[in-house]
């Protein structure tokens, strides 16, 4: 991140864009640069050297995620070929834990924060809406993983995941409004009273307990 004297400068611009620490944007940076293999860029390819991942029910949607443009705050739909640190610790920070000293509102805006990325992970076609069937595939695919439930079970815990979201979105409707998906307003909703911060998270960067939420 160059010499001593900027890179420090460097670090509080970082701090003060993410909410990370300057520890933390120094210990993830050591592993930007394990994973890129000391280059100033990471690829897809390079998330292989992630164990973590490697099992992980939704890998290629939580790599994907890393590239999605518009989880780089780009105004633009698609994917990036390769992301730099900025662009790395910009993904990582929608996994930092909620701090005890956050008001009401700072607490809201986190949260929606997440939620935007959880979202966009849905949204693979980027259209801004999520169709009953995607998200009950998503809700399959990450359950799948759980060592304590059998295929049974996770098909009716999809289903019935399904039949809620459809309850929330599709119930509140007016009767000449024609239902397109789930929108991110709609998805605030179904989200709504689930503690992001133990709910659906898996163990990713082995370095720093940084929490990622799905």
């Amino acid at each position: 991140m160059g010499s001593s004297h900027s890179m420090s400068e460097e670090i509080r611009e970082l701090a003060d864009k993410t909410g990370f620490t300057t520890d933390q944007i120094e210990n993830l940076h050591r592993r930007f640069k394990q994973l890129s293999g000391d280059q100033p860029t990471i690829r897809k390819e390079n998330f292989d050297r992630i164990p973590d991942l490697e099992f992980n029910p939704i890998r290629s949607k939580i790599v994907h995620a890393f590239f999605d443009r518009r989880n780089l705050q780009e105004a633009s739909v698609g994917q990036v070929d390769e992301i730099n640190f900025e662009d790395f610790l910009t993904i990582m920070s929608n996994f930092r834990p909620i701090e005890m000293n956050m008001d009401e509102e700072q607490l809201d805006r986190f949260r929606k924060q997440k939620l935007k990325f959880l979202f966009h992970m849905y949204d693979a076609d980027s259209d801004g809406k999520i169709t009953l069937q995607e998200y009950r595939n998503v809700v399959q695919e990450m359950l799948s993983g759980n060592p304590h439930l059998d295929k049974e079970s996770v098909r009716s815990i999809a289903d019935g995941a399904m039949m809620e979201a459809a309850t929330i979105c599709v119930g509140q409707m007016e009767p000449d409004q024609v239902y397109e998906g789930i929108t991110f307003e709609d998805f605030l909703k179904i989200w709504q009273g689930i503690d992001l911060e133990t709910k659906m998270h898996v163990r990713f960067l082995t370095m720093e307990p940084i929490a990622m939420c799905y």
